[in-house]
C-alpha cells in the first residue's frame, strides 16, 4: 500500500504543470468580466435615484411657489422657473412639467397639482446618444390659502 501511494505521488509530480503566475491572470479576467458591469449597474442606480430626488423636489417646490403667486401667469412662470432651477441643481435638463388646478387656479381653497417627469439618462451612453432607460415622475399638490 505504501509503495502504491509513493508511485501515485511520484506520477503526480511528473504530470503536474507549474501554474505559478496564473492566479493573477485569472483574477484580472474575472474582475473585468464581473466588476465592470457591477460598477456600471451601481452608477445607473445612482443616476436613477438622483433623478427621483430631483423630480420630487422640483414638484414640491413648484406647487408651493404656484400657490403663493398673485396672478395665474406669474404662478405658471414661477413654477416653471422653480422646476428649471431644481433640475439644474441636480444636473438634469429637459423635465416636462404639467400643472393642473381642481377649480379656478389661485381661487381661495383650490388645490394645484404639479407633475414633473424626467427621462433619466444612462451614464456615459447618453453623452453620445440620446438614450434613456428610466423615466421618473412625481406629483405634488398644494392648497391655495383660503384667507389670502
Amino acid at each position: 500500500m505504501a509503495n502504491l501511494l509513493k508511485a501515485f505521488l511520484l506520477g503526480l509530480g511528473k504530470n503536474a504543470r507549474d501554474e505559478s503566475g496564473n492566479a493573477i491572470v485569472e483574477f484580472i479576467f474575472a474582475a473585468t468580466v464581473l466588476l465592470i458591469p457591477m460598477i456600471y449597474l451601481i452608477l445607473a442606480a445612482s443616476h436613477l435615484q438622483a433623478g427621483s430626488y430631483a423630480v420630487v423636489g422640483a414638484a414640491d417646490q413648484a406647487a408651493k411657489v404656484f400657490a403663493i403667486a398673485e396672478t395665474p401667469a406669474q404662478a405658471h412662470s414661477n413654477a416653471e422657473e422653480a422646476v428649471r432651477r431644481t433640475m439644474h441643481n441636480f444636473g438634469y435638463t429637459g423635465a416636462k412639467t404639467t400643472i393642473s388646478c381642481d377649480s379656478e387656479c389661485l381661487s381661495p381653497g383650490s388645490v394645484v397639482t404639479v407633475t414633473v417627469e424626467l427621462d433619466v439618462p444612462l451614464p456615459f451612453v447618453s453623452q453620445m446618444f440620446t438614450a434613456s432607460a428610466f423615466s421618473v415622475d412625481s406629483a405634488a399638490s398644494q392648497r391655495v390659502d383660503q384667507f389670502g
